[in-house]
């Protein structure tokens, strides 16, 4: 009796292992995807004072875990190779200090401007400015949090396996 018992509990053992969960890969995880997006030749609008903006919503909107990080395309090297620069960012002038920071809800995102002086002195740092909108799921950017460097773009690309030649072009 106690043979027969052990050769169920085998036949069983080896019945569960070989169960299989079948996968549907057609439908898409939205919550471990990286994107990126950019918005490209765009003006700050003015908001009073010396503050300037750039607001953007977001469609589909993020999940309430998810990470944005945001670039500034500071110079091109040629035409194929632009540089980008991790925003928030202080830049120190002649005419004295101008900042980029920016602000995000899982429905939209802003882009702030301010100075220390009349911003409309350096017309270039507020018209036709090129960003780069990287979305981290929350997932992957704790598990990286520790390995990339995010203030380096070509580094979040990679460790995220975004494939930056298919940027949406955001309006």
């Amino acid at each position: 009796m106690r043979k027969i018992t052990l050769l169920f509990a085998f036949i069983s053992m080896i019945t569960l292992q070989s169960c299989t969960v079948n996968e549907n890969n057609d439908t898409v995880d939205n919550d471990t995807i990286s994107e990126v997006f950019e918005l490209r030749n765009v003006n700050f609008g003015h908001d009073g004072g010396n503050n300037y903006s750039i607001y953007q919503t977001l469609n589909p909107q993020i999940y309430a875990s998810d990470v944005i990080l945001i670039y500034r395309m500071s110079d091109l090297i040629n035409s194929s190779t632009p540089v980008w620069q991790q925003i928030p960012r202080t830049l120190y002038l002649d005419e004295g200090e101008l900042d980029y920071d920016f602000d995000f809800s899982k429905q939209d995102f802003t882009i702030y401007a301010g100075g220390t002086y009349d911003l409309t002195l350096t017309p270039s740092y507020i018209t036709n400015e090129t960003f780069r909108i990287v979305i981290v799921p929350g997932y992957l950017s704790n598990k990286s949090s520790n390995t990339v460097d995010f203030s380096d773009y070509n580094a979040v690309i990679k460790a995220f396996n975004i494939d930056d030649s298919k940027v949406t072009v955001l309006k």
